[in-house]
């Protein structure tokens, strides 16, 4: 590992979520990048790629589903949190499935998602 601060992408339809996130994970020590929706991240991820992706699975357009398909395809070492405001067993089973590293509900406990993203990075 360099000695450069880790670096997560946060990929959230909601700009006060993104702004929240953001914040919380600055204040841990990463580097971050926001992105608005799915094909925005899919978009830059070969020219940045991140460390840990922190990832809502409903938004329009490019859902979080499809951008876990895509990750897994081409980009399969780069772990996914999940972060979702509409849990259901499903949803769960289905990110799971997909490779997510955690799967977290909306309104995150700060320190739960850092502990994930940690996790998926050191795994």
């Amino acid at each position: 590992m360099t000695g450069r601060a880790p670096l997560v992408a946060v990929v959230d339809d909601e700009g006060d979520v993104r702004l929240a996130l953001r914040r919380l994970l600055r204040s841990a020590g990463f580097d971050v990048l926001a992105y608005e929706s799915g094909s925005e991240f899919l978009h830059h991820v070969p020219r940045s790629p991140p460390d840990c992706v922190v990832l809502d699975l409903r938004m329009p357009g490019v859902s979080g589903f499809d951008v876990q398909a895509s990750m897994k395809e081409r980009h399969p070492s780069i772990p996914v949190v999940v972060l979702t405001g509409n849990d259901s067993d499903e949803s769960r089973r289905e990110a799971m499935k997909r490779g997510a590293g955690a799967y977290l509900c909306k309104p995150v406990d700060g320190d739960a998602l850092i502990n994930a993203v940690l996790a998926g990075i050191n795994r």
